[in-house]
């Protein structure tokens, strides 16, 4: 080997640049290790609220000692941001999709015009986004040249209005306003890009990420170890909206009597649907019976005074006009944004605004304010006119938010101030649609633009509410269409799992290859780890995010190494056999392996790198992992093995056997006839593929929320459940399609519905899980609070442990991206092995072969998914192994290819003996490779996490049916699609050479 001394001084360099690298990891395992004991010491559980307590201390313990030097060369805070990255199903945490409301930024654009065709072009669109990959603003763009006639996008009714007047005139054709509104768009993205980093900055997690997904306007947010999930969603969310109206006072008579009236207009309307259902309902003998005690002692006010029997006293004194129940809110909001009902509003109020108060956490009740408000509904100040806000302390040591206005602002709120002390009113500041606090005015007109928001705030929601006041509000809504949310205690499990699996795997690999090479395999198992050390190393240098499916990738990578050295010591032991000399066998063995190591790991790479294009979230980790992998196995196959193998028979008296006494003669002098056995693997290949066609066309995959759009829960209990028993219940609570079955252990479910699933908002995540805590309450242990059941609520091991949201829209797309990334693998490895082996005959066994193996495994996942104790969804994960599966079949399809070119290239095909010669000379090193592979694949699918088991399991099939269809399918086709070429000598060993 050439160059040995720059080899060493190359892996000397990698090896202590990636323990240099992985050592920040240590030191922040280290201290926040730490930091965990100091908390638990400090804190006993016997306190209230003992975990929020110690999450507190833990954070000042690592504040206060974060600039202290470490070892001499770093600190923890600095440590911290070079720490291996951890994804969320390691980590615990929250990662969004936002959707930014095209539709909004269009309608500002034109100034909230009434246009007709303005607004049919927008229902159109939102009807065709259903149905289509188009980003929304060119399917508005399509709908308004479908109908526009005569109108413009430069009307001055539209676009060419008084806000874009410096950029679009009346003349400009819609062809040249296009580009225009285009770019306009994408600057909005861009700032709501900005707000929510600045947002994330001042959130406080370490290591987040935000990012565009191209021009679709989404923007993807993750806060690994991110605790308050409900925090989070709201910081994301919130369109930080800030309004200052002036109040109606409570002794309003135009007020009172309105809500006379409209409680009469309210009864009119309710008490026909009341009396029309009482119709159908037939009425029972013990119905009859009791309704004359029922009129008795049954409050009646409520049916026939719809409003004002729900409406309480305002507390004397507050600018409210009333007080509700909290659970009456949403009720009470609909009557009141009612139209019929709109319309009694008298004269002198006829814009009321009415908003309810955000009550304080526990509360019961909420007030209700009626806000002044014009004809356009624009409120007296709103939030562009904040320049700072900071978090603070009131005079009563209170949580609060001081703000300072700008100049205009500071005018507009003397103003008000000096009204709302002339009429008596209060001003209340409302942030996204919610009052916050409504004060009076006591001594004048307040002149320099200073305010408070006071209330029942904690320390946290206060920093939240300067940190988006700062930031800037969003320019248009920003909807969640796509969220992952996973406990801490699920991300801790994960690890657990993780690395007992990994060291398993490593373990067996380790003993193996000794049992199976001797001094030989210690060599191959240095490399290995040296290998292993390299792949953590690079993770962290480049900033890469270790997944669950990560780790998988990297087990995954260890059959990989081995199968490099398998080939290796193989072809060593074939030159031994020859009679050539130690050096000569080793350095023949090397070189004579190094084409099908080649091929073997760039047609697992070409996977891999589709797979990074179209994954996204863990599987892109994986992805990631395995393409990293793939580069260090083959540096360490190649040259770490080589020196070590060179340095060992370099000594005087040293033998290396590559062989144990009881595996030297395995496998060595086999003579099967493969290809005579084709008819009997086509005949039994066609009946697999048959019966799993005919399972799919019937009984269909299960397909996961990552491709049907929905929301699906793991909730663990205290004890074993009823699968069956809770999904009757919540069909009744969510409507038929809710999907209900044991994850893992018998007290774990996985929940999943559809319920609402095109309905966006923080409201209705929390609307389904109070439906789950309500329905579920049975099950849980006494005392369990909805924050107890919520994800993210503490360190628990009870409760939602993680929850998905797929949008449909989003869902497609996946669905999509899946197709496109087989069809894609398929294609790019036919091109790959065309150009390798110079005959299409080849490419056409490689692929043939493939596709027999992802049918194989579709038809089993559909033949036993309803019988099989664990997740067998089709979902992003699966596709993932998939691509694997591909990757791996063809990597042992181009080795036993590379073995048959040589062959055959030496001594022509010889009416194919030749051919079962190389299929029996690689026989060897495809048994090794797939036993290695599969027991590391087994590690992970025992002890890998209930997460991972249907990844693994389709990667078992697949690793099975690969190993077969390498030897009785691919190789079969290439050779009976070249048999005519080769009877008739169009095909010689010399062109084959």
């Amino acid at each position: 080997m050439q160059n040995k001394g720059l080899i060493k001084l190359f892996a000397l360099l990698f090896g202590l640049v990636s323990i240099y690298q992985l050592s920040y990891t240590f030191i922040t395992n280290k201290i926040e290790n730490d930091a965990e004991t100091f908390a638990v010491n400090q804190i006993s559980e016997a306190e209230d609220n003992y975990l929020a307590k110690r999450e507190a201390l833990e954070t000042s313990y690592l504040d206060s000692i974060g600039s202290n030097p470490v070892f001499g060369y770093t600190t923890y805070d600095e440590a911290k941001t070079k720490e291996l990255n951890k994804g969320l199903d390691l980590k615990g945490g929250i990662n969004v999709t936002l959707q930014i409301s095209v539709k909004d930024i269009l309608k500002g654009l034109a100034n909230n015009t009434k246009n007709a065709v303005f607004n049919k072009a927008l229902a159109d669109a939102d009807e065709a986004s259903k149905n289509s990959d188009e980003t929304y603003l060119e399917l508005f763009f399509n709908a308004f040249d479908a109908i526009k006639g005569e109108t413009k996008l430069a009307s001055p009714e539209i676009f060419a209005n008084k806000g874009l007047s410096d950029e679009i005139n009346f003349q400009m054709t819609d062809s040249e306003v296009k580009p225009i509104i285009r770019r306009k768009i994408d600057e909005s993205v861009v700032s709501a890009f900005e707000v929510l980093r600045k947002r994330i900055d001042g959130f406080g997690v370490t290591q987040p990420n935000i990012q565009r997904e191209g021009n679709s306007g989404r923007i993807l947010v993750e806060l690994p170890g991110a605790k308050d999930v409900k925090r989070a969603q709201e910081l994301l969310s919130s369109t930080a909206q800030l309004e200052f109206w002036e109040t109606y006072s409570q002794n309003n008579q135009s007020l009172g009597l309105f809500f006379v009236n409209a409680n009469e207009k309210l009864r009119a309307i309710l008490e026909p649907e009341a009396k029309e259902e009482e119709a159908v309902k037939p009425e029972s003998e013990l119905d009859s019976l009791l309704s004359d005690v029922a009129e008795d002692t049954l409050d009646v006010s409520s049916a026939s005074n719809p409003l004002i029997s729900k409406l309480l006293p305002p507390v004397p004194g507050s600018h409210a006009i009333a007080r509700v129940l909290v659970a009456d809110t949403a009720e009470i909001g609909g009557y009141l944004r009612m139209p019929e009902v709109k319309r009694l509003l008298p004269a002198d109020i006829q814009f009321t605004k009415f908003a309810f108060e955000k009550p304080p956490k526990d509360s019961e009740v909420a007030d209700l304010y009626a806000l002044k408000s014009n004809r356009d509904g624009k409120p007296r100040i709103s939030g562009d006119v904040v320049s700072d806000a900071q978090d603070v302390f009131d005079q009563f040591n209170k949580p609060a938010v001081s703000m300072t206005m700008n100049t205009k602002g500071a005018r507009e709120w003397e103003k008000l101030t000096g009204d709302a002390f002339n009429n008596q009113t209060g001003i209340a500041i409302v942030l996204d649609n919610k009052v916050y606090t409504a004060p009076g005015v006591s001594t004048g007109p307040i002149s320099g633009g200073r305010s408070e928001i006071t209330g029942t705030f904690t320390i946290n929601e206060t920093k939240d509410i300067a940190n988006v006041l700062r930031a800037g509000k969003l320019p248009a809504s920003a909807d969640i269409i796509q969220s992952e949310v996973v406990g801490p205690s699920l991300g801790q499990e994960a690890i657990d799992s993780g690395f007992m699996s990994f060291l398993i795997a490593m373990a067996f690999v380790l003993v193996w290859m000794v049992f199976y090479y001797g001094r030989a395999g210690l060599f191959a198992d240095i490399a290995l780890l040296f290998n292993i050390v390299l792949i953590f190393g690079v993770l962290t240098s480049l900033g890469a995010v270790l997944t669950l499916p990560g780790i998988a990738g990297i087990v995954l990578t260890i059959g990989m190494s081995v199968d490099a050295n398998v080939l290796i010591f193989e072809r060593i032991k074939e030159e031994l056999a020859k009679g050539k000399g130690k050096s000569q066998a080793i350095a023949d063995g090397f070189g004579n392996a190094l084409s099908s190591i080649l091929d073997a790991n760039i047609t697992t790479g070409l996977t891999a790198i589709i797979l990074f294009i179209f994954g996204s979230g863990p599987i892109k980790g994986f992805a990631t992992t395995l393409l990293i992998g793939i580069v260090t196995s083959l540096f360490t196959a190649i040259f770490i093995t080589r020196l070590l193998v060179d340095w060992y028979i370099s000594g005087k008296g040293r033998e290396l056997a590559f062989s144990t006494p009881m595996t030297k003669n395995l496998f060595s002098n086999l003579s099967v006839d493969f290809l005579g056995k084709r008819k009997i693997a086509y005949i039994l290949s066609g009946i697999l593929v048959a019966v799993g066609v005919f399972s799919l066309v019937r009984n269909g995959l299960q397909q996961g929320v990552d491709f049907i759009g929905g929301r699906s829960y793991q909730i663990r209990f205290e004890k074993e459940v009823n699968p069956s028993e809770i999904a009757s219940e919540l069909n009744d609570e969510f409507g038929s399609g809710t999907n209900v079955k044991t994850f893992g252990d018998a007290n774990q479910i996985k929940v999943t519905t559809p319920y609402k699933v095109e309905e966006e908002g923080i409201e209705v995540d929390n609307e389904i899980q109070n439906k789950l805590y309500t329905s579920l309450q049975k099950y849980l242990p006494d005392g369990t609070s909805f924050e107890d059941f919520t994800v993210g609520a503490s360190e628990k091991s009870i409760g939602i442990l993680q929850s998905t949201k797929v949008g449909p829209t989003i869902a497609d797309d996946i669905k999509k991206n899946a197709y496109l990334a087989i069809l894609g693998s398929l294609a790019v490895v036919f091109l790959y092995i065309l150009f390798r082996f110079q005959k299409w005959q080849f490419s056409l066994g490689a692929v043939l072969a493939v596709f027999h193996d992802v049918m194989i495994v579709l038809g089993i996942f559909s033949l036993t998914s309803a019988i099989m104790p664990f997740n067998m969804e089709i979902d992003q994960a699966f596709i993932a192994a998939i691509l694997t599966v591909i990757g791996y079949s063809l990597n042992d399809t181009v080795v036993v290819f590379d073995r048959i070119r040589e062959i055959v290239g030496l001594k022509g095909w010889s009416a194919g003996a030749h051919v079962n010669e190389a299929l029996n000379s690689t026989l060897s090193r495809t048994l090794n490779t797939s036993l290695t592979t599969l027991i590391v694949l087994l590690a992970i699918f025992i002890f890998g996490g209930e997460s991972l088991r249907g990844f693994m399991f389709a990667m078992i099939v697949g690793v099975l049916v690969g190993t077969y269809s390498s030897v009785f399918i691919a190789t079969p086709i290439m050779y009976d699609s070249l048999k005519k070429k080769i009877s008739s000598g169009a095909v010689t060993a010399t062109e084959e050479a």
